[in-house]
């Protein structure tokens, strides 16, 4: 067991700072929804306002569709643009500097019902969006950085916690007896200004990661001081040693683009595993499920169905809480194919519920439980593990390309998704989760045969079983570096 694997004081004060950001993230991924019909209301007013007549349905579906979609955009754009920022300014610093986004962001669409402008809204979105996509990248990859082997899944699972956090806030917030009504709904946009501020006051006091500090910048008393306030220990030389022999290895390496990803035999296997393990987060159905959730509650005759939806937000929070405790024991491959699994057979329960359901009322009762059950096995897996592993597949050199192009993977799966996914449903019926269903099985295959488990291995450790190919298959114990029905630690 490596020195330093208890949980510190200062290393929560830097992972809960950091993952103010994944909250940022969340919050504004389901802020939207709820108030909806309040700022279509004021789209219309504003057209009138400014043109003598009332705005036409078709422009409002696009203005509206727009202030969706723009986000995703945005969160594109950022999440491509992480490795401009963490070997220039630092992974802390950049999260600090993103910041600037946030404020933007808060006071364009905080004020944009009192300046009569939806573009202020939309522009807010997209700079929001902006913001996203950088949290996407710079969280999970400081959280990795600045935690021990021996908690790096379980810390790196905060990073997805702080999103669904997010969403169950929004949700909340959203209810009409709140914010989400005529007169607040600018003040539940806007909100992004406190765990903005909350960030900047925190995260000053959090030190820089330590492997930024020793591998990027050759400071290594500084490296050495950060570790020991992190671990609470004197002894940080195994830790020390392992980032040397990473950094001597990464001098070994030329500078490792975007490009270089794909056309090195060393990386290509850990990059098409992040971004499939991204796909399946995105593309697993989870978001239809939450599109489908409302109208599904509302036919079961739930009379209320927002508080219901607030209720699969709470599963979906309580059940992270579940994959934080069991990630390290478990390991992350065996939690990724459990989640995909479960909902695969959640997506076939789900199909069959409400094709029958005209037939049979009470099969609305089983579609809520298949909800539940699809957003619990979500949120043990394909939920928090594709953020973080990222950061385990990658040694220092190529790690904030790699976040890149995993970034984009998400965001634009995120964007295809919601865009296309009403169309879809319109064509296929409630036989839309037949398709979610064979890309899980489809995920499941690739995740058994290809994915790695990286529990309890350093970076170094992790990188080099890339490195040595299909060599390390036989030169390294079953349970050292197997990808794998074959890994006695699953």
């Amino acid at each position: 067991m490596e020195t330093g694997s208890k949980m510190t004081a200062r290393l929560m004060l830097a992972v809960g700072g950091a993952v103010l950001g994944s909250l940022q993230f969340g919050y504004n991924t389901g802020v939207i929804n709820a108030p909806q019909k309040v700022i279509e209301d004021f789209y219309n007013r504003t057209w009138l306002y400014r043109y003598n007549e009332p705005i036409s349905p078709a422009t409002l579906t696009t203005l509206w569709s727009l202030s969706v979609a723009i986000f995703s955009v945005g969160g594109m754009i950022g999440s491509f643009s992480v490795g401009l920022f963490v070997n220039r300014f630092g992974r802390r610093n950049s999260m600090l500097m993103s910041n600037i986004l946030a404020f933007v962001s808060a006071v364009l669409m905080g004020f944009s019902k009192m300046a009569f402008s939806f573009e202020m809204l939309i522009l807010g979105r997209f700079i929001i969006g902006l913001y996203s996509g950088l949290t996407t990248g710079f969280v999970p990859m400081y959280v990795g950085e600045v935690s021990p082997t021996a908690l790096r899944g379980a810390l790196g699972t905060f990073h997805q916690l702080g999103i669904v956090l997010g969403i169950l806030i929004a949700q909340v917030f959203g209810l009409d007896l709140i914010m989400g009504n005529d007169s607040l709904w600018p003040l539940l946009l806007g909100f992004i200004f406190v765990p903005a501020l909350l960030q900047c006051i925190i995260l000053p006091f959090a030190p820089e990661s330590p492997r930024f500090l020793l591998i990027n910048r050759n400071e290594e008393n500084k490296a050495k001081s950060v570790l020991k306030k992190l671990r609470g220990t004197t002894d940080v030389s195994s830790d020390l040693q392992e980032m040397k022999e990473e950094s001597r290895q990464m001098m070994r390496e030329k500078k490792v683009t975007i490009m270089e990803l794909f056309r090195s035999p060393m990386y290509r296997q850990p990059i098409l595993i992040a971004i499939v393990l991204q796909l399946s987060q995105q593309l697993s159905g989870i978001n239809a499920v939450f599109y489908y959730s409302t109208s599904i509650f509302e036919k079961s005759g739930v009379e209320q169905p927002v508080y219901a939806t607030i209720g699969s937000g709470v599963v979906n929070t309580a059940f992270t809480v579940v994959s934080l405790f069991v990630v390290e024991r478990a390991g992350r491959r065996t939690l990724h194919l459990i989640g995909l699994a479960g909902m695969a057979g959640c997506a076939v329960l789900m199909t069959i519920a409400l094709t029958l359901l005209d037939q049979m009322p009470w099969m609305s009762y089983l579609s809520i439980v298949a909800i539940f059950g699809f957003v619990a096995f979500f949120e043990i897996g394909p939920g928090p593990i594709p953020w973080f592993i990222v950061a385990e597949l990658f040694s220092q050199g190529p790690r904030p390309a790699a976040f890149a192009v995993a970034g984009l993977s998400n965001w634009t799966s995120n964007f295809i998704v919601g865009m296309g996914f009403q169309y879809i449903a319109q064509l296929c019926g409630s036989y839309v989760f037949i398709i979610f269903t064979v890309l899980l099985v489809l995920f499941f295959i690739f995740t058994y045969f290809k994915v790695p488990e990286t529990k309890g291995r350093t970076f170094d450790e992790i990188a080099s079983g890339f490195r040595q190919g299909g060599a390390a298959q036989s030169d390294k114990t079953p349970d050292e570096f197997h990808s794998l029905g074959a890994d006695s630690q699953v």
